[in-house]
């Protein structure tokens, strides 16, 4: 699969990047266990259309607030509250977007703020400020994330949950050390716990752990990258000691002098630029024009009404022989479990016979666009990968099916060889670039406008745009820049987050003393949302249907889940 071809939808581009910092009077305490002031050292940017288009939306409900979910056993002493605490804050202060807040002064004027820690105490008191130990399950969590109260705010960009559910077998009878963030004092410097007399030294406990970030922070490739990370030194061989003086060294490096180059990552468009010949940008415009008349979809699922949302992620995981089965039988077929899943949901619909048999299935999915920056980072010292980087990219396939049963499966893999196609041509455009900064324009102004009309509907103002003018007559005939076409449908049915392998990221043997074994992702949803994951993880394939419950009618989700989950069955083995 081209590693351009990842992550999870919503997303294009924008610019207009500042960068810039005050400094009153430098604090270099860096004792860990002392108190500090406030930082005085603050750094803000603007966002751009990118992150705009993530950020509006947002604002209410949380509508695309990310998560992703690990299931993993570990001895207690790897899951004490200060050792999570000190892996937290050693990675707030290597990605500085974690920790900071967003400051909206005007619907084109939308800043990061971040200011910066004190000290290696006021660091870990930030990281403490945002983490929470719970009792709740897998499913629990998700639920409470997806459909609950709002966790994250524009003051909190991000935050971690580290659950052992009641139900675990291995729970000790005493409850976690602290049920809640703000409720314990901070554990500085430990000492060892001596064990239990009869108490098994190395028993593993369950533990689920949630990631959870703002959309516009980042994508998918940014929160797998991160929980790598993560368990890395969470899981690794350093003590914890050797974390904390690792602690310590981070901030002195980064906060011991004031840094001179930008410390927060610029926004997707401006790793990417466009060029500045005007002949250039008006083909760009013309190309970005003519793509999206070529889009063509008339297949959408019921939709209902209803007050209220309520996400669910049926999940499906298979075992590592049937995945190596599933992954062979791709090879052979000369397509990737990813084209595979494009033709899995294109024949799940057909064989609904739910739409017009006439009209093409288009879906769209997230490109990876790491690949195609052109700038390079300010230093090593800043080079954090938590940004947006990803555009769209759409799979168009016919409706209709042979009804020759036995025409069915070289029908299947017609499909996949065409998803293949699509996304490959996709990914390898020459256009990418363009594309991306004119989608990015016009997401842009998209979420501006519907942010002000959301905002006045709220307060009794909004009052309806007057019809746009006839354009005044001068007597010229002027002859369409564009081809005349007929309006065509451009509804997706669905779009699907294809992750790839993800055991190309997690590198498990770094550590040894966490064992995941589970991996759910998706994010918090608008109204009739709804979104399709694949990936492979701990050696097994995963497929999981992220939507609205509430939002579709009938039982159409569930007989199309259904026959989803037979054409694996069937095609895939």
């Amino acid at each position: 699969m081209d590693p351009a071809i990842l992550t999870p939808p919503l997303s294009a581009s924008g610019s207009d990047t500042e960068n810039q910092f005050s400094f009153d009077s430098a604090q270099s305490n860096d004792d860990f266990t002392v108190g500090c002031t406030s930082s005085t050292l603050r750094y803000e940017r603007k966002m751009g259309d990118t992150e705009l288009s993530y950020f509006l939306p947002s604002r209410q409900t949380g509508v695309n607030d990310m998560y992703l979910h690990l299931g993993f056993k570990a001895h207690e002493r790897i899951t004490k509250r200060s050792r999570v605490c000190t892996v937290w804050a050693i990675l707030r202060l290597r990605h500085p977007l974690l920790c900071g807040r967003a400051e909206m002064r005007d619907y084109d004027d939308v800043r990061f703020v971040y200011d910066a820690p004190s000290s290696a105490a006021d660091a870990y008191r930030d990281a403490d400020a945002n983490l929470e130990y719970r009792m709740q399950n897998k499913d629990e969590l998700i639920d409470t994330y997806l459909n609950g109260a709002r966790t994250l705010s524009n003051t909190r960009l991000s935050y971690l949950i580290l659950s052992e559910p009641l139900s675990s077998p291995e729970l000790m009878p005493t409850p976690p050390r602290t049920p809640s963030p703000t409720s314990a004092p901070l554990e500085l410097y430990t000492v060892p716990e001596a064990e239990e007399p009869g108490a098994e030294p190395d028993r593993q406990h369950q533990y689920e752990l949630l990631i959870c970030a703002m959309h516009f922070l980042g994508d998918g490739m940014a929160l797998h990258q991160f929980a790598n990370d993560f368990f890395g030194l969470l899981g690794g061989e350093k003590s914890d000691d050797e974390l904390r003086e690792m602690l310590h060294e981070e901030w002195r490096v980064r906060w011991g002098d004031v840094p001179e180059e930008p410390v927060l990552p610029p926004a997707l468009e401006d790793n990417m630029p466009m060029s500045a010949s005007p002949f250039r940008r008006v083909a760009a415009k013309v190309d970005f024009e003519l793509s999206q008349q070529k889009l063509l979809g008339g297949q959408t699922f019921p939709r209902r009404k209803h007050p209220e949302r309520l996400t669910i992620v049926p999940t499906v995981s298979f075992p590592e022989d049937r995945t190596k089965a599933i992954l062979k039988k791709c090879k052979t077929h000369g397509v990737s479990i990813s084209a595979a899943l494009f033709a899995m949901c294109n024949v799940a619909w057909a064989r609904l016979g739910a739409g017009n048999r006439e009209m093409p299935t288009l879906m769209y999915s997230a490109l990876n666009l790491r690949p195609y920056f052109t700038k390079a980072p300010s230093s090593s010292m800043w080079n954090s990968y938590w940004y947006l980087a990803i555009g769209y990219f759409n799979v168009i396939l016919p409706s209709f099916l042979p009804s020759d049963a036995a025409s069915q499966e070289p029908t299947f893999w017609l499909r996949a060889r065409q998803a293949k196609e699509q996304s490959t041509r996709a990914a390898k455009n020459p256009l990418v670039a363009s594309r991306t900064q004119e989608m990015a324009k016009e997401r842009g102004e998209r979420a501006r406008a519907w942010a002000k009309e959301d905002d006045e509907r709220e307060n009794g103002t909004y009052v309806p745009p007057a019809p746009a003018p006839a354009p005044a007559s001068d007597g010229v005939a002027k002859e369409p820049v564009l081809p005349a076409r007929a309006k065509v449908p451009s509804a997706a049915l669905i779009g699907l987050s294809l992750l790839g392998n993800l055991d190309g990221i997690y590198k498990h043997a770094t550590f040894p003393a966490v064992k995941l074994h589970t991996l759910t992702t998706g994010s918090r949803q608008r109204n009739g949302a709804m979104l399709l994951f694949g990936y492979t993880f701990a050696g097994k394939l995963w497929i999981s249907l992220g939507y609205d419950s509430n939002g579709f009618a009938g039982d159409v989700v569930d007989r199309f889940w259904k026959e989803a989950l037979d054409c694996v069955d069937e095609f895939l083995g």
